[in-house]
């Protein structure tokens, strides 16, 4: 296993270790936020549905996303494209 820094490591071309795995479930709860407001995009308002997009991408980024992600993804939604955030259990080393 190579060590990138302490708490990531790379093996296999995959990545470990706590880092990766907080990632892993800021993904995974990223998902789960838009498949909520999958379920039921025609209940809010097209700037609700933006915040609610932006607040997902943010858990997962832990940034601001860019406004044309926010914006792709909420009209993606709007209009009952349905978008998969697959889960993964390991996390691709780039």
């Amino acid at each position: 296993m190579t060590y990138i820094e302490d708490g990531l490591g790379a093996h296999n071309g995959y990545t470990y270790g706590p880092l990766a795995d907080a990632a892993l479930r800021r993904a995974a709860r990223a998902g789960q936020l838009l498949d909520e407001l999958q379920e039921k995009p025609e209940a809010m308002t097209d700037a609700e549905l933006r915040h609610e997009v932006s607040r997902a991408l943010r858990h997962y980024m832990e940034r601001t996303p860019r406004a044309d992600q926010v914006y792709s993804l909420a009209r993606l939604i709007r209009s009952w494209v349905r978008i998969d955030w697959p889960a993964v259990d390991r996390l691709p080393c780039a």
